[in-house]
């Protein structure tokens, strides 16, 4: 039986993943809503949308076919390539060497540019590609970690939930404040689901080559709790350099 703590921690990681992931998209069809049309904005993001879709109803029934094993192996090792990408970014944004992500700035940089096209013809068709472009990115990396964290313990139903609630939290701030939502501590919740999704990749790497973890599932607080260590380790050590910089 599958215990509390992994769902519980599989449905935080698809929300919390999903959260950051539509927050961008919402940014860009914001842009493309308020300075070309909610038609096209519209347009782009229900066809990304349906190929999303089209993409999940092929990709499950073939997943079924994988032994259990190879399975959690594949998926494991493409969670910590998937986690540690995030986490590095996170490291690196926390400790001042990359600049914050700016969902304010986002908007003004995509308004901008849909502006100096709307003289074009072809401005509707530009603007629905740019609304297409931005769903389907980020809705592929939505997907990708729906299955990855739920599809190895049949935990994909609680994964889906978890991702749905992230899109519907998203959709209803947006149409209330009607703007970016600038104030959605991005790096922080990056930084978070990219100890989680390493932590769950490690774990099933180790479950699809046979090895037991001590405590069963309960090995996925430990394995996240030693990587927040050497995260806050490695964010204080580079910090260090560019303080010293500073001071000269």
């Amino acid at each position: 039986m599958t215990d509390i703590t992994t769902i519980a921690s599989a449905t935080t990681a698809a929300f919390l993943a999903s959260f950051v992931e539509v927050v961008e998209a919402f940014t860009i069809v914001l842009a493309v809503g308020v300075t070309q049309g909610w038609r096209p904005a519209c347009m782009g993001a229900g066809l990304a949308a349906a190929v999303l879709a089209a993409f999940v109803l092929l990709l499950g029934p073939l997943l079924s076919l994988v032994p259990v094993h190879g399975l959690q192996f594949a998926i494991g090792v493409l969670l910590i390539l998937f986690g540690m990408r995030w986490l590095r970014k996170a490291i690196l944004r926390s400790s001042g060497i990359l600049a914050l992500h700016d969902e304010a700035k986002a908007f003004a940089e995509e308004t901008s540019t849909l502006q100096r096209q709307a003289k074009e013809r072809r401005a509707n068709y530009l603007a629905g590609v740019a609304s297409f472009k931005a769903v389907l990115l980020e809705g592929v990396e939505v997907v990708f970690i729906v299955i990855a964290v739920g599809t190895v313990h049949g935990l994909t139903l609680y994964a889906s939930l978890g991702a749905l609630g992230a899109v519907i939290l998203v959709l209803a701030i947006g149409l209330v404040v009607h703007r970016p939502l600038a104030r959605v501590p991005e790096n922080t919740l990056k930084f978070v689901v990219g100890l989680m999704l390493t932590s769950f990749g490690i774990f099933w790497t180790g479950e699809g080559l046979g090895a037991p973890w001590p405590g069963a599932d309960l090995a996925i607080p430990g394995i996240l709790a030693i990587f927040a260590l050497f995260s806050a380790a490695a964010v204080g050590r580079l910090r260090r350099p560019l303080a010293a910089g500073e001071a000269r």
